[in-house]
């Protein structure tokens, strides 16, 4: 079974959960911008969490289906139809053969993922099917879809057949969905959780005061790799010299000019600019589906609030991957 790319869009890449082990050797994670979103795809169509997917980022992608399949479309609204239909999103979808789906604009959200049953057959490069772009790795041939590439899907799964079977039998999208605003939000202005950064007391007690009591922007400088955003003027106490050292996805970086950058998915291994902030885990998927020119207002918790938060998002993955398998077998 196969899908054809008649329109890549601005930025389509095959993305799972990330490539770990590697970083000490250079080698980024990676991974889905939106874990949450990715991760309910492919629980949806049957698949295990870590599968490899399609991260779609805000406009344009047409996707030609050459064989039946069954898929799942979650993370932001991008306008998705299917034969200039509406298609339903957070639940599992029979796509005919010769069906067209195609994705138009972000009304919520930045970015769309899109999983399949069965999964999407590219080799593991270092253990994950990720697109590293600017190694030229993973995904499809490691680059950004183009138009014309003709995507394989590998073999399903026993919950995957029984999701297709159940789907054909019925001749119609199920009438339940997963509701994902306690996983990921998609709106434009947010509130985004952050604990204290490593260098947090090195900065002045203005700026200290107004990463939390102010507003900040998005700028169009965003990317896979980081986030530059545009606010009050993030000063030091005193300058000092700070050797490289590890970064991680959501680390909030200050450079000389005082505007804040924020460390995405593609994020370099290490940094040497002064971390004021680190978002938290069970945020990040919604700070992945921030568009230019959002609205964020950072807001300090805890460590022990930051761990409470990240389990509460593992519990709610636990009860959609229960009750997927539930509807499918018993419903």
């Amino acid at each position: 079974m196969t899908v054809k790319v008649l329109h890549p869009g601005l930025l389509t890449t095959i993305q799972d959960l990330g490539r770990y082990g590697s970083q000490k050797y250079g080698v980024i994670v990676g991974g889905a911008m939106d874990s949450y979103s990715l991760r309910a795809a492919n629980l949806l169509v049957g698949n295990k969490e870590n599968e490899g997917a399609l991260e779609i980022t805000l406009f344009g992608t047409a996707l030609l289906f050459e064989a039946d399949q069954v898929i799942a479309i979650t993370g932001g609204d991008l306008q998705a139809v299917i034969d200039d239909k509406k298609a339903a999103t957070w639940r599992p979808i029979l796509v005919r053969k010769g069906s067209i789906l195609q994705f138009k604009s972000a009304i919520n959200g930045c970015r769309a993922y899109v999983a399949f049953a069965g999964g999407i057959a590219v080799p593991e490069i270092m253990g994950s099917k990720s697109t590293y772009l600017r190694a030229g790795i993973g995904g499809y041939k490691g680059r950004a879809l183009k138009k014309e590439d003709v995507i394989d899907f590998a073999e399903m799964n026993e919950l995957s057949q029984s999701i297709f079977a159940k789907l054909e039998k019925v001749e119609c999208d199920p009438t339940w969905s997963v509701n994902f605003t306690k996983l990921v939000n998609l709106q434009q202005a947010q509130t985004i959780r952050v604990i204290r950064g490593s260098e947090f007391d090195r900065f002045d007690e203005n700026s200290k005061r107004s990463l939390f009591q102010k507003s900040f922007r998005l700028t169009t400088q965003a990317d896979r790799m980081g986030y530059r955003i545009e606010g009050p003027q993030l000063s030091l106490e005193r300058k000092f010299e700070l050797l490289s050292e590890g970064v991680t996805f959501g680390t909030i970086q200050v450079p000389p000019n005082g505007n804040p950058i924020v460390l995405m998915a593609d994020r370099q291994t290490t940094g040497g600019y002064p971390k004021i902030g680190q978002i938290i885990s069970a945020d990040l998927s919604s700070m992945g589906q921030l568009q230019p020119n959002a609205v964020i207002h950072f807001k300090e918790i805890s460590y022990e609030e930051a761990e409470k938060e990240l389990l509460a998002k593992e519990k709610i993955i636990d009860e959609i991957k229960v009750g997927i398998r539930f509807k499918i077998l018993y419903g």
